[in-house]
């Protein structure tokens, strides 16, 4: 379970620390691909394998299956914690996300999120001013 909010750098080279707590999780690697919103979903490879499993079972005859097929799986990239428990984001999933210096590293239970920090308190901003009207379309679901 991946959970809370993390702030960190990235190096010259393009590598993040992960968060001590999420370490454990993904010691043995990690897929890093292109997410939501402009940030980068990062999941443990058994999380992974679920999520690409759902993926290829789209139709492949719809315009939006393919195309968000292509968007999470062609963006893929297997990553390793190197000695300092930290990763190497590749460059095309950086310019993806905008990523700059500072990132935040969101834990979301089966997932983690790494966003540009203007990006990210620019989406929290705006997410927590509407938090009423989301919870209203939750309650909807059932949640």
């Amino acid at each position: 379970m991946l959970l809370g909010e993390y702030h960190h750098n990235l190096d010259t080279k393009g590598r993040m620390a992960l968060p001590a707590k999420f370490r454990d999780k993904i010691s043995a690697g990690a897929i890093i691909t292109r997410g939501l919103d402009r940030c980068l979903f990062v999941f443990a490879p058994a999380e992974w394998q679920v999520l690409a499993e759902k993926l290829i079972a789209l139709p492949l005859a719809q315009a939006n299956s393919r195309a968000f097929v292509r968007l999470m799986l062609a963006g893929a990239s297997d990553v390793e914690l190197d000695a300092q428990g930290r990763i190497l984001i590749p460059d095309y999933l950086r310019k993806y996300a905008g990523l700059k210096k500072e990132v935040v590293v969101a834990g979301l239970y089966n997932r983690a999120e790494v966003w540009d920090k203007e990006e990210w308190a620019r989406y929290k901003e705006k997410t927590e001013g509407a938090s009423d009207e989301i919870a209203e379309k939750l309650s909807e679901l059932g949640i």
